[in-house]
C-alpha cells in the first residue's frame, strides 16, 4: 500500500492507472492554473483511471531536492513506465497527453 502525503493509506497502484504528481508553489497564478488544467485533462481523459496528488513545494520543501524538481509546476507520471516530467501550466492538453502516453481520436 502506498501513502498519501497525510500518512493515510491508499489503494494499491492498479496495472494502467495512471499515477499523476503535480508540483506547485503555493497559490501563484501559474500553479492555480496547472492545477485546474491538470483537473480538467484528468477528468475528460482520463476518467476514473488515474490518481493525482497536488504537492505544495512551499509546504513540503524536502520534496523540490528529492525529485530533483528544476522548474515549477510540474507534472510527473510515475506510472505507467517510463517516468515522464512536464513543465508549465498544463494549458497544451495535447502536449501534456502525449507526453503522459495518452492517444487521442485527434492523433489517430
Amino acid at each position: 500500500m502506498q501513502k498519501n502525503r497525510k500518512g493515510g493509506a491508499k489503494a494499491p497502484v492498479r496495472d494502467g492507472v495512471f499515477v499523476l504528481r503535480l508540483y506547485v508553489t503555493g497559490a501563484s497564478p501559474n500553479s492555480v492554473r496547472a492545477i485546474t488544467n491538470t483537473k480538467n485533462l484528468c477528468n475528460e481523459y482520463l476518467v476514473g483511471n488515474y490518481d493525482l496528488e497536488i504537492i505544495d513545494v512551499y509546504q513540503q520543501p524536502e520534496i523540490a531536492k528529492h525529485e530533483n524538481l528544476i522548474a515549477l509546476p510540474m507534472l510527473i507520471k510515475k506510472h505507467p513506465l517510463p517516468e515522464r516530467r512536464m513543465i508549465g501550466d498544463m494549458s497544451d492538453t495535447e502536449r501534456v497527453l502525449t507526453g503522459i502516453g495518452v492517444t487521442t481520436d485527434n492523433e489517430k
